[in-house]
């Protein structure tokens, strides 16, 4: 993924998984939330053989608890087995704007942690979903004060004092040597 332009930065919605029947349908893991948002978009950027492709989905369903779904042109198994393990990307400047004080995961990704007392806790490296709240996943870098992965919650305005996209950064209310 390119990290230079926000815009035109590609981000993974979902996974092709296996073939499903005889008519070229597939299993769908998406990395949306929910599942079915990934559903608002027709065409995704599929990187195959080092050369991108542009996939158009024209049928979708659940199939008990999986989303399958029908790539144009893709009419039988061995034509659909073809994208079995591509990620569906679409372009960030594609997806629908936040509201004041919220970002999507990937904003996130890469920011500088800083606490309160401006010790560099290293950046993020992911988010996961817990249930009760998402964490950041803090990785230690080359300026951060050890060499300590850190869970921190998103928690905002309790543990996450401030997020600035602009400067790179996230001000949080973690002591360094919490749960040390």
């Amino acid at each position: 993924m390119s990290r230079t332009d926000s815009a035109t930065k590609k981000l993974s919605l979902a996974r092709v998984g296996k073939t499903h029947g005889i008519k070229g349908w597939l299993r769908l893991n998406s990395y949306t939330e929910p599942a079915d948002n990934v559903l608002q978009y027709q065409e995704f950027l599929v990187q195959q053989d080092g050369q991108w492709q542009t996939l158009y989905l024209d049928q979708s369903r659940w199939q008990a608890d999986k989303l399958v779904v029908h790539f144009q042109g893709y009419d039988s198994p061995e034509a659909a087995r073809e994208l079995t393990g591509l990620d569906l990307q679409v372009e960030a400047g594609q997806l629908p704007a936040l509201a004041e004080g919220e970002y999507y995961w990937h904003q996130l990704q890469g920011l500088t942690v800083l606490n309160l007392d401006q010790e560099n806790l290293g950046s993020v490296k992911t988010m996961m979903a817990t249930g009760a709240n998402d964490v950041l996943v803090v990785s230690p870098t080359g300026q951060s004060l050890d060499t300590r992965e850190r869970l921190i919650p998103w928690l905002l305005g309790a543990v996450v004092r401030d997020v600035d996209l602009t400067d790179r950064t996230l001000i949080v209310d973690w002591p360094a040597d919490y749960l040390a």
